[in-house]
């Protein structure tokens, strides 16, 4: 097969477009068919904990489609029967609830591997884990939280979860119980004959078939992408990414092509298109698909970037909670934001250009009350750190607000609890 050349913007625009961005924004109100449609390109929403601006499932959507409302989201992730469930499909994420069974084969993995160890969880805690399921037959779908047992107590700082949470956890990993929606923002669980479809339950592909499947559907919501790009969006061996893709060569689902500067094997969905151009505001979750494999990110659009919640205030960068700012095809800034409901303004405690790049703080500015809208804030203020912030805050109209007189809430920020 002939190998296509893409030059490095082209590459870039392919990724932003397969992800969704740059499509004109729903006039009006964005209804759940089209969030619905948008996870299905997406294939899954990574959860995290942190809400320190907002939890971070909500803001791929939020990027690519503009103010929405959350409740609909809400209702498909969060809710018993939902058209949503969770698993580890990347890191802890919302998949579609028909994705469920192409991850079965990595639930047996999990499961093997676990009981393999005489000292793990799995052999120390036998029978508290048989309990827990009993538990559940008896008084079905429950959080963690709900369950009294003498184990259930929280240890160590953050996540600290208890042997209960820790058993649940195991258990989901390995299938034997599924999510049934969350109680508040903790995860309920549940048999999997409780909350399953018999036909979901019936379905259980071959791991070979399941991979291809998968393999697929991540080089399509990335566009084109590398080994290791391809591999990275479900979390899948390299060796079984590699076979799968050329599986899906032969039959001309992807083609191989050549990127500028990139200096190593790559493949595009058939599918993909390059488009001439991309127009597109957007701050991006640490965890949104266009940034989450860090080594793409500094690949495709020079990016080098590093979440920085666990290191210590005084050694941070640019902040506590950093979001990539896109302007059309380019990452041009970062920007550390709190929604500080409190006083109902959205605050920019750090805002930075990348070095080389052209941040126009009119339109970050433009996007940043846009997004304070949406998060039900009245105002944006902007704390004087960062090679942006003077320009920004004029840009808004704004004064700068001193970084002394400023609530220093990084000291107050602490590592995220679980998912």
């Amino acid at each position: 097969m002939v190998r296509t050349a893409l030059s490095a913007a082209q590459a870039r625009r392919v990724a932003l477009g397969a992800q969704g961005i740059g499509r004109a924004v729903p006039e009006g109100a964005v209804s759940s068919r089209t969030i619905r449609a948008l996870v299905e390109r997406l294939g899954l929403l990574q959860i995290d904990s942190v809400n320190v601006f907002e939890r971070s499932h909500y803001l791929p959507v939020f990027a690519r489609l503009g103010a929405y409302d959350k409740a609909l989201l809400d209702r498909m992730t969060m809710t018993r029967g939902a058209a949503h469930l969770e698993y580890w499909a990347h890191e802890a994420a919302f998949i579609p609830r028909a994705s469920w069974p192409l991850f079965r084969w990595a639930m047996d993995t999990r499961r093997a591997r676990d009981h393999a160890d005489p000292d793990g969880f799995a052999a120390t805690h036998a029978p508290l884990l048989r309990e827990l399921l009993a538990v559940l037959r008896a008084e079905g779908p429950l959080p963690a939280s709900a369950v009294e047992h003498e184990s259930n107590v929280r240890r160590g700082p953050w996540w600290g979860w208890s042997d209960v949470k820790r058993g649940f956890e195991h258990l989901f990993r390995w299938g034997d119980v599924v999510s049934a929606g969350r109680s508040g923002f903790e995860r309920v669980y549940g048999l999997p004959d409780q909350v399953l479809s018999a036909e979901v339950l019936d379905t259980i592909p071959d791991e070979t078939d399941a991979v291809r499947t998968l393999v697929e559907r991540s080089i399509r919501a990335s566009g084109v992408g590398t080994l290791a790009d391809v591999a990275d969006y479900h979390r899948l061996r390299s060796d079984q990414t590699r076979s799968a893709l050329r599986d899906l060569e032969d039959a001309g689902v992807v083609v191989p092509v050549e990127v500028e500067g990139w200096g190593r094997p790559a493949w595009m969905h058939a599918d993909a298109t390059v488009p001439r151009r991309v127009e597109a505001d957007a701050v991006l979750s640490p965890f949104d698909p266009v940034v989450w494999f860090r080594p793409r990110a500094e690949r495709v659009f020079g990016f080098h970037y590093r979440i920085e919640i666990y290191t210590p205030a005084p050694k941070r960068v640019y902040g506590y909670y950093v979001l990539p700012v896109l302007q059309d095809d380019q990452v041009v800034g970062r920007v550390d934001l709190k929604s500080d409901r409190q006083h109902g303004v959205l605050r920019v405690r750090t805002a930075w250009e990348e070095p080389g790049r052209h941040l126009d703080p009119g339109r970050l500015g433009a996007l940043l009350l846009r997004t304070a809208d949406w998060q039900g804030l009245d105002a944006v203020a902007v704390t004087d750190r960062g090679t942006a912030a003077a320009r920004l805050a004029d840009a808004l109209g704004v004064p700068l607000v001193p970084h002394e007189a400023a609530d220093d809430a990084e000291a107050a920020d602490s590592p995220p609890d679980g998912p």
